[in-house]
């Protein structure tokens, strides 16, 4: 039989930190990370505080939360393409093809995907055009006054 009366507290909460932190490498997402980093926290708490059980899980708990907090808020948000902070709201359009509210404009040097809005006249080629707004991969426009 093994004893296991040698391996203290802090001992044990360090070792499920580093597996924590072993099994976030081997397997996909972010979450494992600061769990782990919150175990390695209680151990080191219990290494160098006489804390009881009670006070280990309090002080995990504690640091389980500022650490998700942390990754929370470092998560970067998926960026993408054609969104209005990109620039592309607000910039001149020249129209190439419409039929209906459907057609295509040329920003820059792009050719896009564009829709009017309801009640606005088809443009004829060659209209300049203001971006409004972006739809998915569509950018909504209307006739520049």
């Amino acid at each position: 039989m093994i004893d296991l009366s040698p391996l203290h507290d802090w001992i044990i909460w360090i070792l499920a930190g580093l597996v924590l932190l072993i099994a976030e490498m081997l397997l996909p997402g972010v979450f494992l990370m600061w769990i782990g980093l919150a175990c390695l926290g209680a151990g080191l708490a219990a290494f160098a505080l006489p804390l009881g059980f009670a006070g280990q899980v309090v002080v995990f708990v504690v640091l389980a939360v500022i650490t998700l907090t942390i990754g929370l808020r470092l998560r970067r948000r998926p960026s993408r393409l054609n969104t209005a902070t990109s620039g592309l709201a607000g910039r001149s359009a020249v129209a190439l093809v419409f039929h209906g509210r459907e057609g295509r404009v040329r920003v820059g040097d792009s050719d896009w995907a564009a829709r009017l809005p309801i009640g606005v006249a088809e443009p004829d080629p060659g209209t300049r055009l203001l971006v409004e707004g972006v739809d998915g991969t569509v950018l909504i426009v209307r006739p520049s006054d």
